[in-house]
């Protein structure tokens, strides 16, 4: 009996031609489904999400273990201000500072490149004998101590190499940090011991500040040597030309005094005066003081007796002057009321006249007095005029021997100013070159860390994280790009160049065989959608003739075999299942059937295929095992009585599917498969390499088999990648609670 439609009908629909025709050709790679980057990267970490567990839980405890025996470190801070220009308080041309000018990258990354400097770091070190320090090469642990050091102490021939030692391990831990858009610069210094790292970073500002005003005082100084010899040289002259002025004057009796300059600073000499002209200018001046007075006295001797100063400022006279008028005025008033002849007026009168000539000799005295002072006055005057014409004569006599004099002197005077000159600026340089105005200044100076700066846990224990994570998606990336096999069935049309046929789920911890006895469970129902689509493969329906191979063993293709002619047997067709595996059979054990006789008898000459058969759990299901293993069984398969085995079947039966032995090293299966009407081949997901499916499959086609499809078995649906829609099973409808909708 046969319960498929395309038997019975004769030429089958358009649909099953057409799915015929696409079985038979690969399926194109363009028609391969295409997922999303993100959806792809997800499904892979799904897939792989133990490996990545595992990268981020170790990464995470090595973090943490290494995060705890990790030494305390701490970190000590300051903050310099660098300004870009300095004021110059000595005010020298040519030694000033450049003017101001907006920020300067060039001068900024100079002054970052000497706070890293190695010389400003052996400064540091030298300043704070860290090189002879044996507790400062314990703190990090430097083969040092054992070799540098004896007793404690420096062993003096390791000096330099504790020296650099040191150096390099303060660079090393230091660390320069510029604020944008500011002046500012943090130093930081990272050690074992909170009061190292305050201590170097305060001599690293300090020993920075220093340098540069050393460098730049350091500028100067081929100017300084140059004016140095030039002021020896002119040392030298001013000696010479000294000792020959004097050497002069004294051979002409020249007599010079220093005269100060007016407004000359410190009281210095400006210029010499001879001794005759010092003379002469001080007996000019008195001889104009003698000739002021004597003008003077003149002026007073030839004024009325009573209108000089003298007469004025007279007491006597000014008595008599003030009783004589208290008189004149009596006088007056008598006369207003008597005559002249009245005897009182008369008394009066005769009082005035005694009183007016006191007055007068009182006045002829200080005249007298007057006369004697110009007379005294116009002798000196007379006696100066005298001696400062006999100077004159000494002054020209002076001056004629003076020429030469002043001419050496010229030339002691300009080899005095340029060696002032030169020496003032010999002095201004070597003071520009280091006192300008600091342009570095410690803002805030370093404090003595209380908290260690590192490790810090939870950054530690995040970044393990991060890297864990990162690691373990590099892991879960290079897994999958090193993975060989087919963990999703959309991948095998484009691997293979065959089409799909139908995707098995995997058993876990179940027997198949109990799993296929229940149509409900998802096993059984794939197989029926497999046979589904087998029986669009051929223009009859479900092939006659079916074998059922792999590449290599324990891929599933027994039980897949079993499960195919089983859903057959269900359908009510007549079936009969071969055990082609000669090699290795084992269908009648899965069976638990007697395999005692069977195909190899058959192959070596038994004719008796009745007595070979063994019947199954179903009627309609005869199972001819593969019977004794004989010595070569391509020997007994490539003759034409396994041809002949299949047509005496095909008569009786209207299904033999026949389970193939692995393609893989044996010639069994494409001898089989050359035979039978169509070729089913199976594919343990997750296990079978792409590269073998291919082989085996090229074989196949060289026997010539008609290829009908791919069968993926054992899938697992939890590896697959995310998207591809495999998850949905094959048990819909089924555990539903009566009472709810269907679809």
């Amino acid at each position: 009996m046969n319960v498929i439609p395309a038997e019975r009908g004769g030429r089958m629909p358009a649909s099953r031609e057409m799915f015929a025709r696409e079985l038979d050709e690969p399926t194109p790679a363009a028609e391969t489904p295409r997922i999303s980057p993100l959806i792809y990267i997800l499904g892979i970490a799904r897939k792989r999400k133990w490996e990545i567990i595992a990268s981020v839980v170790g990464c995470f405890l090595i973090g943490l273990v290494l995060t705890l025996l990790a030494t305390p470190l701490y970190t000590a801070t300051a903050t310099l201000e660098i300004q870009r220009e300095s004021q110059n308080f000595t005010n020298v041309r040519g030694a000033e500072a450049g003017s101001d000018r907006a920020i300067d990258p060039e001068f900024y990354e100079t002054q970052f490149g000497l706070l890293k400097s190695r010389s400003l770091a052996e400064r540091v070190v030298r300043d704070l004998r860290l090189h002879d320090d044996p507790k400062f090469f314990e703190l990090y642990q430097s083969g040092i101590v054992e070799t540098g050091f004896s007793n404690g102490r420096p062993i003096a021939a390791q000096a330099d190499r504790r020296l650099r030692a040191a150096t390099q391990m303060v660079l090393n831990n230091i660390r320069v940090d510029s604020q944008r858009f500011s002046r500012l610069v943090e130093i930081s210094y990272t050690s074992p011991s909170p009061d190292l790292s305050k201590r170097v970073v305060d001599a690293w500002g300090q020993h920075f500040i220093a340098g540069t005003l050393e460098r730049r005082f350091e500028t100067t100084s081929y100017a300084r040597k140059f004016l140095e010899d030039r002021l020896a040289q002119l040392r030298q002259r001013i000696e010479e030309a000294e000792r020959q002025l004097v050497n002069y004057a004294e051979q002409q009796g020249i007599v010079n005094l220093p005269v100060e300059a007016t407004g000359g600073t410190g009281g210095a000499p400006s210029s010499e005066r001879s001794l005759i002209a010092e003379n002469l200018t001080t007996l000019n001046q008195e001889l104009a003081r003698a000739t002021a007075d004597r003008i003077q006295a003149e002026s007073r001797l030839g004024s009325s007796g009573g209108q000089v100063a003298e007469a004025l400022g007279n007491p006597a006279i000014s008595a008599l002057r003030t009783s004589r008028a208290d008189l004149a005025s009596q006088y007056a008033k008598m006369l207003e009321q008597f005559e002249p002849d009245y005897p009182p007026a008369r008394a009066l009168q005769q009082q005035l006249r005694q009183i007016d000539r006191a007055i007068a000799t009182e006045e002829q005295r200080v005249k007298g007095a007057l006369s004697q002072v110009y007379r005294a006055a116009l002798d000196r005057e007379q006696q100066l005029q005298a001696q400062v014409d006999g100077l004159k004569s000494g002054m020209l006599d002076v001056r004629r021997r003076s020429i030469q004099y002043n001419i050496i002197k010229r030339e002691v005077d300009t080899n005095r100013e340029l060696y002032d000159g030169l020496l003032q600026r010999y002095k201004e340089i070597g003071v520009a070159g280091g006192v300008g105005v600091n342009n570095i200044s410690i803002v805030d100076p370093a404090e003595r860390p209380v908290r260690p700066s590192s490790p810090r846990m939870m950054i530690n224990l995040l970044l393990s994280l991060l890297i864990g994570i990162g690691l373990g998606g590099l892991i879960a990336v290079l897994l999958e790009q090193l993975s060989d096999s087919f963990d999703d069935p959309a991948e095998i049309p484009e691997a293979l160049g065959a089409p799909l046929l139908g995707t098995v789920p995997r058993a876990v911890d179940a027997d198949p065989l109990i799993l296929l006895a229940d149509p409900k469970e998802s096993m059984t129902e794939a197989y029926m959608s497999l046979r589904t689509s087998l029986s669009f493969a051929t223009e009859h329906g479900f092939p006659r003739s079916l074998a059922i191979t792999s590449s290599k063993p324990a891929e599933g293709k027994s039980t897949t075999s079993y499960a195919i002619a089983n859903s057959l047997a269900r359908a009510g067709a007549r079936v009969v299942l071969i055990d082609g595996d000669m090699r290795s059979p084992s269908l009648h054990r899965m069976l638990e059937l007697d395999g005692a006789t069977g195909l190899s008898n058959y192959l070596s000459g038994d004719n008796n295929v009745e007595s070979m058969l063994r019947r199954s759990g179903h009627s309609e299901l005869l199972l001819l095992p593969a019977g004794p293993q004989p010595p070569n069984s391509a020997d007994l398969l490539s003759g034409d009585r396994f041809e002949r085995l299949i047509g005496e079947l095909i008569e009786r039966f209207d299904h033999v599917i026949v389970d193939a032995p692995p393609v893989m090293g044996l010639a069994d299966s494409p001898l089989i498969a050359s035979k039978v009407e169509g070729v089913v081949f199976v594919v343990e997901a997750h296990s079978t390499g792409k590269s073998v499916a291919r082989v085996a499959l090229s074989r196949l086609r060289a026997a010539h088999a008609h290829l009908l499809g791919v069968i993926a078995t054992k899938f697992n649906t939890k590896r697959a990648h995310y998207g591809y829609g495999y998850d949905y099973g094959y048990g819909y409808g089924y555990g539903r609670q009566s009472g709810e909708g269907t679809e």
